[in-house]
């Protein structure tokens, strides 16, 4: 128990762990017992909002076969804030890894929409 106890101590708490603590400030647009959406700081496209599960999985990789509940519900969120602001395009990016831009390690869909997206992305 206490081997247990001491490798959780050192985990250190991620910044949007620190965000839904409300630790450190963000500009939250909605939030449930689920998830947090909050405005990117850096965004992309006019309109740029992370969803960030309230439970840390690390990465997309990192998922197990019991995430896929939550994983579907922050899909759901994602169509759902869409289709309240009225966007009627938009584009949601999973990024798992240093390579492919992930910065933080705590899995957050980007929604990013109103301009127009090409292809390929990256």
């Amino acid at each position: 128990m206490f081997l247990l106890w001491n490798i959780a101590s050192v985990v250190e708490k991620t910044i949007f762990e620190k965000i839904i603590s409300r630790e450190i400030p963000a500009n939250i647009v909605f939030e449930n017992d689920i998830a947090v959406i909050i405005r990117d700081i850096n965004p992309q496209a006019p309109v740029h909002v992370l969803i960030i599960p309230k439970r840390r999985i690390d990465r997309i990789e990192a998922a197990q076969d019991g995430d896929v509940e939550l994983l579907g519900k922050l899909l759901i969120m994602a169509r759902d804030f869409a289709k309240s602001h009225n966007l009627t395009g938009f584009r949601l990016v999973i990024n798992n890894g240093k390579q492919a831009g992930e910065t933080a390690p705590h899995l957050h869909i980007h929604l990013l929409s109103d301009r127009l997206m090409g292809w390929p992305p990256g």
